[in-house]
Formats: structure tokens, C-alpha cells, sequence
């Protein structure tokens, strides 16, 4: 096994490696892979407030802003008056968005299976694993589940939970 005085570098190397791959796979949908984000989750959660994204991601709300903002120009997004909270908007995928998003998940998969043919399905299933329990002891969480989890409380929903 290698081994460095700072074996995070390979982390951060291997990061941002895979963020440029992705960054040239996502290139022709004309989006960024932080805004492929969003849509994910939107695409998961159905809707979501600016404020909720942004806590989900651990975004200032003025970085959220210009990102939906962006976004709401692209027409890959739209802002309704929430049902429950007549005060506030909740943001969705549009039409346009979720045929995006359906191209974004085919460029997902083919970035999953190009790591997956490098190292096997056995070490990226346990890559994933400690990956997940690095990202979860650092303080970071699936995007979108805790909003998901909460509105499930409330109602009924059939949408499917996604590691985004």
C-alpha cells in the first residue's frame, strides 16, 4: 500500500481530477456540475425553497441566489408561491430541467462505470463506503434527504432517494 506524509493530497488530487472530468462531460449540456447538482436534487425532492437548497449544500444564500438565478434564467428551473406557506416560493424543475437532468444522470452513470472499470466493483463499492463515512464525519450529508425525510413526515411521497 502507498503511502504519504499527507495521504489527503491524493484525495484532493483524485477530486479534482474527477470535478475536471466531469466539468468537460458536462460542457455540451452547457451546465456546471454544482448546478447538475441542484437539478439532482430538485429532481429527487420535487421542490424545494431557495433557503433549504442552500442549508443543503451549505451555501451562503447569496451564492444560492446567483446559482438559481442562473438557473431560473436557463429556464432549467421555476419559482411558485408555496402551497403551504403562501409567503414564500419553492422552486422546481421545469420540462426543459428534467429532460436536462435525464442527460445529466447519463453522464453520472458513465462516470460511475468509468471508475468502477478502473478499479472493480468490489474496491469502488468499498470506496464509496469510506468515502461516504469521511463526507459524513467531516459534517457533510446526502443533499436533499433531510428535506426529503422531513417531508415525508408529512405526506406521502413516492420519489426516490438518490446519493447525489
Amino acid at each position: 500500500m502507498v503511502t504519504q506524509k499527507f495521504n489527503f493530497h491524493l484525495h484532493l488530487h483524485f477530486a479534482h481530477l474527477l470535478e475536471e472530468r466531469l466539468r468537460i462531460r458536462l460542457a455540451p449540456l452547457g451546465i456546471h456540475h454544482r448546478q447538475a447538482r441542484i437539478l439532482g436534487v430538485l429532481g429527487m425532492m420535487g421542490q424545494a425553497s431557495q433557503v433549504a437548497l442552500a442549508r443543503e449544500f451549505g451555501l451562503t444564500a447569496a451564492s444560492m441566489s446567483t446559482m438559481t438565478s442562473r438557473l431560473l434564467a436557463a429556464g432549467l428551473i421555476e419559482k411558485d408561491v408555496d402551497a403551504q406557506e403562501q409567503r414564500s416560493n419553492v422552486l422546481k424543475l421545469t420540462q426543459h430541467g428534467k429532460s436536462l437532468l435525464k442527460q445529466i444522470h447519463q453522464e453520472w452513470e458513465k462516470i460511475n462505470r468509468e471508475c468502477t472499470e478502473v478499479i472493480g466493483e468490489e474496491n469502488a463499492a468499498q470506496f464509496t463506503d469510506l468515502s461516504m463515512q469521511l463526507r459524513n464525519a467531516f459534517g457533510g450529508s446526502t443533499p436533499g434527504k433531510k428535506c426529503l425525510d422531513e417531508n415525508r413526515q408529512h405526506q406521502p411521497s413516492n420519489r426516490k432517494n438518490a446519493q447525489i
